[in-house]
């Protein structure tokens, strides 16, 4: 599996990617006008999630510009009660003009309308999102959701990854997952605060831009935690474009990235809400996963459809650092999805 290790242009004049592989850091540099299709297939997405284990709830945010429409979300979870709440809406048409920077360590991502307004700002390695909507419906029917969140980057690996599609070479998946950012905010949901501490709490990100194929199916996990007064990420995925120059399975420990190669998940897809298996093809992971709460969605409009399962739930079980140390999962809250995508 080819590591980069130095600054380069993501895509050829002809629009391929100039090297495949993954990296600790984003090395590729996104150049947008190398890309070799219609602005109708362009992606890009910035997707958070901020959890807290020990008050047993988050959020989550969700802002894409998929070329011919926008996606835009905030999502309540409380695992006390295994429930989730969330207000989405649709940009018609936005054809990049949403604004997602080029790079995801600087710039701003914003949104509005009637429904919600999404503000992301990334500046001198922290993260501040804002968010709100009034028209949100909490779980006690008390109407309105509001916050701001600030996520602290600490120096460490990333997850970073480019790879394309068999069946076409220019369309192409630009990654970035970073986990472990240690959150501090509130959030108003409803007549009830929410507070999120960043001795216990930790934020994550997906940033992606692309040009996919028309259907996808892809498998993804992430985890956020301290384990024996270290940062612990999981970043575990696979399905979605061709993984045969890398992988994004990674585990984080104390800021540094342990690589592994193929995984699997073990689903029971008649009922997501039994545990699932993950293994890895070299014995260094197995984990158990218990589901708490299935955030799921489905969406037809003939050519565009959507249909989601993004468990979250408790994963426990054992991984094996680069070195040969294990480490053990108890009880760690993360999520895992499943997900097929026509659009």
């Amino acid at each position: 599996m080819p590591e980069i290790k130095k600054q380069i242009p993501l895509l050829n004049s002809d629009g391929t990617i100039t090297e495949e592989g993954w990296a600790r850091s984003p090395y590729w540099t996104y150049n947008r006008e190398n890309i070799a299709a219609s602005k109708l297939r362009i992606k890009e997405w910035d997707y958070y999630s901020i959890l807290s284990p020990s008050k047993e709830y988050g959020i989550t945010l969700t802002a894409s510009d998929l070329g011919y429409a926008g996606l835009f979300a905030i999502c309540y979870l409380d695992f006390k009660k295994a429930s989730f709440k969330q207000i989405d809406t649709l940009s018609v048409m936005p054809l990049g003009k949403t604004g997602f920077p080029k790079v995801n360590d600087s710039g701003v991502v914003s949104f509005q309308d009637k429904k919600l307004s999404l503000r992301f700002e990334t500046f001198n390695g922290k993260r501040t999102l804002e968010f709100e909507s009034k028209d949100f419906v909490a779980p006690d029917g008390s109407r309105g959701i509001k916050g701001k969140i600030e996520l602290a980057e600490p120096k460490m690996d990333t997850m970073n990854i480019a790879t394309s599609w068999k069946e076409n070479r220019k369309a192409f998946y630009y990654n970035t997952k970073i986990n472990c950012m240690p959150a501090t905010g509130n959030v108003v949901v409803g007549n009830q605060t929410l507070s999120f501490d960043s001795k216990t709490d930790f934020g994550a990100l997906d940033w992606g831009r692309g040009v996919w194929t028309y259907k996808n199916r892809w498998y993804w996990s992430s985890v956020s935690a301290w384990i024996d007064g270290k940062p612990f990420g999981l970043n575990l995925g696979y399905g979605f474009s061709d993984r045969t120059p890398a992988s994004e399975n990674v585990i984080l420990y104390d800021g540094k990235i342990h690589k592994l190669d193929e995984v699997n998940f073990i689903i029971n897809t008649k009922d997501y809400l039994a545990p699932w298996k993950f293994v890895s093809n070299n014995n260094r992971l197995d984990l158990d996963f218990q589901p708490i709460v299935d955030r799921n969605s489905y969406m037809n409009f003939v050519l565009i459809k959507s249909e989601q399962h993004q468990v979250f739930g408790k994963f426990n079980g054992t991984v094996v650092l680069d070195d040969g140390k294990k480490i053990k999962l108890e009880n760690v809250l993360g999520f895992a999805e499943d997900v097929l995508n026509h659009y």
